[in-house]
């Protein structure tokens, strides 16, 4: 593997001082690049482009080659792709997002639940060790998994943006069942990251995209607890290097010093927390990211400008930041516009690291 030439942002994940504040944006591969959606158009579809390393390998540097500024490089590919390989037969209809053609919904489909054979996520692997080589020692490469919480929510309730009745109702009248799907999902999750880690991941990530989403009781019990057993499976190092890891719950910050108890590297913040109160909560346990409100990005460049600095501002001097959205790039968004929220980190940052 090539030297790696910019190792700002596994810095700031280990809280070591580093002359700016990295930047990466969750999603900056995606719908809103022209460059992407010719990728996509040329491949056929989004599991095409998830399921073909070449695919993945190209829409991965598309961000990099247009932004300079970017610290950090993500995995193409789809949290989904976990329950696609443990039969639930992920698909895409266009405009409505994923689906699975099954649910786990009866007592004998969730018993038959098994940590599914990792060659069946291979591709997945196989994009890591390509894109990784691709990069060439640019940034670090991230990669990624679901959470249990938020993968078993897709699974009971067969497609995302639902009122997760059928899964709360499941947590609260069979939690035996419950905790079948979250802990074989989250043995699953540890040997797909570790998997990654071997083939070059050099930081991952957990996105419990749903974890907001439970009552204060139930999110530990359903979330947190799954989360922990992950982060204390995961790899801590690889070819003599530490892979840090990070944790986001969207709506979690209610949570913060929980989160930070797990043992983990790091915190992702959404935008509904001063990242200055998080820093106080959490104290110097975890470093922070985050936490832009991504619909900022559709606004102006002296609004955008003027959010970047207040954020920087917040968090204060020092290191331990790693600054991102507090989640996904929309589709929408104008590309100059993210290239002036990395041009303004960029140029704002360095007077809180000296």
């Amino acid at each position: 593997m090539s030297t790696l030439q910019n190792d700002t942002f596994l810095r700031a994940l280990m809280r070591q001082p580093t002359d700016y504040t990295p930047v990466w944006m969750m999603r900056q591969a995606g719908r809103y690049l022209p460059e992407y959606r010719m990728s996509r158009k040329t491949a056929g579809s989004f599991l095409q482009l998830c399921k073909n390393p070449e695919f993945a390998t190209e829409v991965t540097l598309q961000p990099l080659d247009r932004y300079p500024l970017l610290d950090a490089s993500i995995l193409f590919s789809d949290i989904l792709t976990v329950p696609d390989a443990m039969g639930l037969g992920l698909y895409f209809e266009e405009g409505e997002g994923p689906k699975f053609e099954r649910t786990l919904r009866e007592e004998a489909d969730i018993k038959k639940l098994i940590v599914p054979d990792m060659t069946k996520l291979q591709y997945v692997f196989d994009a890591v060790s390509q894109i990784r080589k691709t990069v060439n020692g640019r940034v670090p490469l991230i990669g990624f998994s679901g959470s249990p919480w938020t993968l078993a929510t897709y699974m009971v309730e067969g497609k995302g943006g639902t009122d997760f009745l059928n899964i709360k109702k499941m947590a609260y009248a069979r939690p035996d069942l419950l905790h079948h799907i979250l802990e074989t999902t989250a043995q699953t999750v540890i040997q797909y990251l570790n998997a990654q880690i071997a083939a070059g991941a050099q930081a991952v990530m957990i996105f419990d995209s749903w974890g907001g989403a439970l009552s204060h009781h139930a999110y530990g019990e359903f979330s947190l607890n799954y989360m922990q057993k992950i982060v204390a499976g995961l790899t801590k190092t690889n070819d003599g290097q530490k892979v840090p890891n990070i944790v986001f719950t969207k709506g979690g910050a209610l949570w913060l010093e929980a989160q930070a108890d797990i043992g983990a590297d790091a915190l992702g913040l959404d935008w509904t927390v001063d990242i200055s109160t998080a820093r106080k909560r959490v104290g110097d346990k975890v470093a922070l990211q985050g936490n832009l409100d991504p619909a900022i990005l559709l606004s102006t460049p002296a609004a955008i400008e003027k959010e970047v600095a207040s954020i920087l501002a917040s968090y204060g001097q020092g290191s331990g930041h790693i600054f991102n959205l507090g989640h996904g790039i929309t589709q929408w968004t104008p590309p100059e516009n993210a290239a002036c929220m990395l041009n303004a980190v960029r140029e704002l940052s360095q007077q809180y690291h000296q």
